[in-house]
């Protein structure tokens, strides 16, 4: 199996085939409205900006197992989105990244990159106890909480994970190294 071959849901019902986003360099978010980490849509949206253009697509899954952070309908987190920080990019349908009812897209995600790279003594004990509260990550390679990334290649390999700690712009020269 590749990225190509899943389909996943969008807002309104409608679906994304994964396979029309070959040759794209991907950042693959899940979010919520309601996380500390919520203002990391700011950098989302500047790399949008900033490589879109240049064949840059984020994947933004709101996901509410995470201490219930993504609280409302899909159009309701997306109008907050729009509104607080402008963002353009891709907002897909609401989803479980973990356990028994998870995205089949993020199944193969953690599959492709289970471990997650967390630098600094900061970020360090913010993941130990984001592990210690995350009720979902029970399996190696789970997701942890809210903001996890995952960098797609053009050929649709799964790069890199980045964890929820890491803001998009620490990671900018990774993207520009694939654009």
């Amino acid at each position: 199996m590749s990225i190509y071959d899943y389909t996943v849901k969008a807002r309104r019902g409608a679906t994304l085939d994964m396979a029309d986003l070959k040759g794209k360099v991907l950042l693959i978010v899940n979010t919520a409205t309601g996380c500390g980490f919520t203002p990391q849509y700011e950098a989302l949206e500047a790399l949008y900006e900033k490589y879109n253009e240049q064949g840059l697509e984020i994947l933004d899954f709101p996901c509410n197992q995470f201490g219930h952070q993504a609280p409302g309908e899909e159009e309701e987190i997306h109008e907050f989105c729009t509104a607080k920080y402008k963002t353009q990019f891709d907002q897909l349908a609401k989803i479980d990244v973990n356990g028994e009812n998870e995205e089949p897209l993020y199944a193969f995600l953690k599959k492709e990159m289970p471990d997650e790279k967390v630098e600094g003594l900061k970020n360090k004990a913010a993941m130990a106890m984001i592990s210690k509260i995350s009720e979902t990550c029970k399996n190696p390679g789970d997701i942890k909480w809210n903001f996890t990334k995952f960098l797609v290649d053009r050929e649709g390999n799964v790069v890199k994970r980045f964890p929820p700690t890491s803001n998009p712009a620490d990671f900018e020269k990774d993207v520009a190294a694939l654009i």
